[in-house]
């Protein structure tokens, strides 16, 4: 049986009832220090979180509390710190934040707000962790780039709260890993993934809320949706971009009201499930657009997050690399030499981390030695050089007609994709069509550079 993670919790505060009440409201898994003066403070012992008090002086105006912030969080830039006070002044409150504190409590202090602030840090600090058995979850942010520290803080902060969540970023950015965090933070329940490009126009209806024996031919058997199926737990819908407007206006409904009518069904059934969405293009400009519905977007986006591409994180290549090929099955006694990690910084990454995976697998099964050289990265990550056939698009020959500069510039993209990749499923992620659209158009443009 896992043990449960003990947590420290630092108290400042010159009111022994604060010090009592907190102690009585927190679970048993927190570890209480306790700081009455300013003399008794600890600053070089370490702590999950603080608790500190503004006005620590009997007697005095000033708040002194800002100064503490600062000094604890010197000594452990990721403590995680709540001011509190009765005092709300707004220059006060500024000031905390401005010495480190991540969040402000007004007193008096409310137990079940202590409670879900808790969870929120201990949350993060399991999204910290790189020690499987202090960490609980089976899945994990690899990453500790302000990029990283920054997804992982937004993660934590939505433990406990049960409106939508919008991920978006580019193909391969990490976006399933993402709402398997958000969900194995909130402990057991259950979990239901779904591609919505993957389900058929006129199935949809069905497949998301269910159908009853005898509803239209075919259905011989009543069926749970997906929608049910997530009840009490998560609904994590990928590529939610791909939902057509006909079916939008549904899932809003379903968003709105939480009530299931199955197909051909009069009665409904109230559900309650998280909805988590994820979209590798920008809902916005499909608005604009008139591909997707305002108010879905208003209220799919209610808690948002959004993943930066590997390029802005390159910080995070050494750990993504070594935790590629530690997760190697057969495992291989390889890892990667400075000018090897040095040569996968160098590549801009179209595909992402996903991409990232990829190379780390196909490198770890070939280099010849126990160590992955940057001679062995560059033979798998040759720059997509521009081709002496490639089209220029600082001057442009209209006389071509738009057609054909359109088809030139596809082709090229295609062709420059491919060599980047190496791989017709990775060239597809990334230039965001089928896997049979892009054999297609292989053979219309006649492209010799198609991998095996």
């Amino acid at each position: 049986m896992a043990t449960t993670r003990v947590f420290s919790l630092l108290i400042v505060d010159d009111d022994p009832l604060i010090h009592q009440s907190l102690k009585l409201s927190l679970p048993n898994h927190w570890k209480v220090f306790s700081a009455p003066t300013l003399e008794a403070i600890q600053y070089e012992r370490f702590y999950h979180a603080a608790f500190v008090d503004m006005h620590l002086e009997p007697g005095s105006t000033k708040a002194v509390g800002p100064t503490v912030i600062e000094k604890l969080v010197k000594h452990n830039n990721q403590l995680e710190v709540v001011a509190m006070s009765g005092d709300l002044s707004r220059p006060l409150m500024e000031s905390c934040l401005k010495a480190g504190a991540q969040r402000f409590l007004a007193k008096p202090l409310m137990p079940e707000e202590i409670l879900l602030v808790l969870e929120k840090i201990e949350a993060l600090w399991d999204l910290r962790s790189v020690d499987p058995a202090a960490n609980r979850k089976s899945t994990r942010w690899v990453g500790t780039s302000p990029a990283s520290q920054k997804i992982k803080k937004r993660i934590a902060d939505l433990r406990g709260e049960t409106s939508p969540v919008l991920i978006e970023g580019e193909t391969g950015c990490g976006k399933e890993v993402v709402s398997r965090l958000l969900h194995e933070q909130e402990g057991e329940r259950p979990f239901i993934a779904v591609n919505v490009a993957s389900i058929p126009d006129n199935l949809f209806e069905s497949e998301m809320f269910g159908h009853i024996k005898g509803a239209f031919t075919g259905a011989d058997q009543n069926k749970v949706g997906l929608t049910e199926a997530a009840h009490g737990g998560d609904l994590f819908l990928d590529e939610i971009e791909a939902l057509p407007l006909t079916q939008q206006a549904k899932l809003l409904r379903f968003l709105e009201t939480g009530e299931v009518r199955k197909v051909g069904a009069k009665e409904t059934t109230q559900v309650k499930t998280r909805v988590i969405v994820a979209s590798n293009k920008p809902l916005e400009k499909m608005v604009a657009a008139g591909e997707f519905r305002e108010d879905l977007l208003y209220r799919l986006a209610s808690q948002r997050i959004q993943l930066t591409p590997l390029r802005d994180r390159l910080e995070d290549i050494n750990e993504l690399a070594a935790h590629f090929l530690d997760a190697e099955r057969p495992r291989r006694n390889k890892s990667f030499t400075e000018d090897g990690l040095e040569a996968l910084k160098k590549y801009n990454w179209p595909g992402n981390v996903r991409e990232l995976k990829r190379v780390c697998e196909q490198l770890s099964l070939t280099s010849p030695l126990p160590f992955i050289r940057g001679e062995d990265v560059a033979a798998w990550l040759k720059p997509a050089a521009t081709a002496t056939s490639a089209p220029s698009y600082t001057v442009i020959d209209f006389n071509k007609g738009l057609n054909t500069l359109v088809e030139e510039f596809e082709a090229h993209a295609i062709k420059t994709c491919l060599k980047q990749t190496q791989d017709i499923e990775e060239a597809a992620r990334i230039l965001q069509i089928s896997r049979s659209s892009l054999y297609k158009k292989i053979k219309d443009y006649k492209i010799e550079e198609e991998p095996s």
